[in-house]
């Protein structure tokens, strides 16, 4: 009787060590409420890098009315 409940528990204690293995190698980033949790291999994720633009993002629009402003300018003046 004694070997069936050694048995038992030893197939209980392997069980549970099996699914806490499975629990923890597997993960998923998830959003709650707006806030993403991480997933348990953030270490691993490929970083994403923004560099900063300009801070005015229509530099180059408003340089060109600029340009064309001061060609109507020297047009008018002749």
């Amino acid at each position: 009787m004694t070997q069936k409940i050694t048995l038992r528990l030893t197939f209980l204690a392997l069980t549970g060590c099996l699914f806490l293995g499975c629990l923890g190698s597997v993960g998923c980033q998830t959003t709650i409420n707006g806030q993403t949790l991480m997933s348990p291999h953030y270490m691993d994720d490929d970083i994403q890098y923004f560099p900063a633009g300009p801070e005015f993002p229509l530099s180059r629009e408003a340089n060109l009315i600029d340009r064309q402003q001061a060609e109507q300018a020297q047009h008018q003046q002749r």
